[in-house]
């Protein structure tokens, strides 16, 4: 029976299985807070790589955005070659480590241009060669979901799911929505998912259902998201839901009413974006966010817990 994830130590987290993992984020009861970071982004602290610091204060999870899978690469994780990089932010931090991979629809009705990827960087994709290769990185969790104007859109998702679930097998935890709109006209604000959608996810085999905390895209509300929170947990999935609006560099006030909206509405982990200024929400708002959810003592001690217990 594993722990909690907020008691567990990064000696627990190195040998639990996936499924283990997942009863760990359910066990906390809302209290699992993941961080998102840009990977070739230099780090906030110079010297220190935004992995490591956004596991200072307080994130159970660490997310790679705008990684290349078939080049790995994050500012200041020192590592003995490119398929160590995964590894070595795992020892670092004794964190979760997940990474972002786009299903991009040629199809998408695209209202914006995407600049996050260059298209010819296709280890940014969501291929099955591409989940293969983060499954081989050591990733926890793979993040299907879409950047600013991609146009990634939910039938691209449900298609990307089925495909990374048959690509890697039962060990690697899957994720995957929209925390925006992705570049698409149609499947934005309060439009950008239905719950016969998130049933299609978990159906496909999402194990985590991505969606809009409340109060960041235009019209998702907190009964809203409350409405799709329950839709995934009656299909049998975990949800997480994000900032990804820029919000992460709000005021502290902000980020706890996001906070405290989130997680009314029931979500499992709570998830701060990549750009509080450009590559990582500001360390204070990432405390601010663990107080709001779950105290200071749960706070201060994930701060505080040595690696090497």
């Amino acid at each position: 029976m594993p722990k909690r994830l907020l008691d567990a130590t990064a000696r627990d987290l190195a040998g639990y299985s996936r499924t283990e993992k997942l009863a760990a984020i359910r066990g906390s009861e809302g209290r699992t807070i993941a961080a998102e970071v840009i990977a070739p982004a230099m780090p906030l602290v110079f010297d220190v790589s935004n992995p490591e610091l956004a596991a200072s204060q307080g994130a159970d999870l660490v997310i790679l955005n705008v990684l290349d899978v078939t080049a790995p690469a994050v500012q200041a994780v020192p590592a003995d070659s490119p398929d160590e990089v995964v590894r070595s932010i795992r020892r670092l931090t004794g964190r979760l480590v997940a990474v972002n991979l786009e299903p991009v629809d040629p199809e998408a009705d695209l209202v914006t241009s995407g600049q996050m990827i260059d298209a010819a960087r296709s280890g940014r994709l969501a291929t099955p060669e591409n989940a293969r290769r983060a499954a081989a990185l050591g990733v926890d969790a793979i993040v299907l979901t879409g950047n600013p104007g991609m146009g990634v859109t939910n039938a691209s998702l449900t298609r990307a799911i089925a495909a990374t679930r048959a690509a890697v097998g039962g060990e690697v935890i899957l994720v995957a929505g929209k925390m925006h709109a992705a570049g698409s006209g149609t499947e934005a604000g309060s439009a950008i998912v239905d719950e016969e959608t998130i049933h299609g996810f978990v159906a496909a085999g999402a194990d985590v259902v991505l969606l809009p905390a409340p109060g960041t895209v235009p019209g998702c509300h907190e009964a809203q998201v409350r409405g799709w929170v329950e839709a995934a947990h009656r299909a049998g999935a975990l949800t997480m839901t994000a900032i990804g609006t820029s919000q992460e560099g709000a005021d502290v006030d902000t980020i706890r009413a996001l906070a405290l909206m989130a997680k009314m509405t029931g979500t499992d982990i709570h998830h701060l974006g990549d750009c509080g200024y450009f590559g990582i929400t500001l360390p204070e708002n990432l405390v601010a966010y663990s107080m709001a959810i779950r105290g200071r003592r749960h706070t201060y001690r994930r701060m505080a817990m040595s690696l090497l217990r």
